[in-house]
């Protein structure tokens, strides 16, 4: 079995399209000046095609609601 190399983020920094493809780019916080909030920087880049994206989507909107029904995650009400 290969082994699968694994990538840690803290989080999306940003989703975009163009070139006909979907571009997310990756991030992790990284501190700046002592006393100060960490700054995003990009660490990776990943890009689809827009079927591609879709199948992401929808696999995680399945998961969501897993975790919501596990009661990992709560719904924001509030959030409208």
């Amino acid at each position: 079995m290969q082994d699968k190399k694994e990538i840690f983020v803290d989080g999306i920094g940003r989703i975009h399209f163009a070139g006909g493809m979907v571009r997310f780019d990756f991030v992790t916080l990284q501190p700046e000046v002592e006393g100060k909030a960490p700054v995003p920087v990009v660490k990776e880049r990943v890009i689809m095609p827009p079927q591609g994206f879709l199948g992401a989507f929808n696999s995680m909107r399945q998961l969501i609601d897993k975790l919501l029904e596990a009661g990992v995650l709560q719904k924001n009400e509030a959030a409208g």
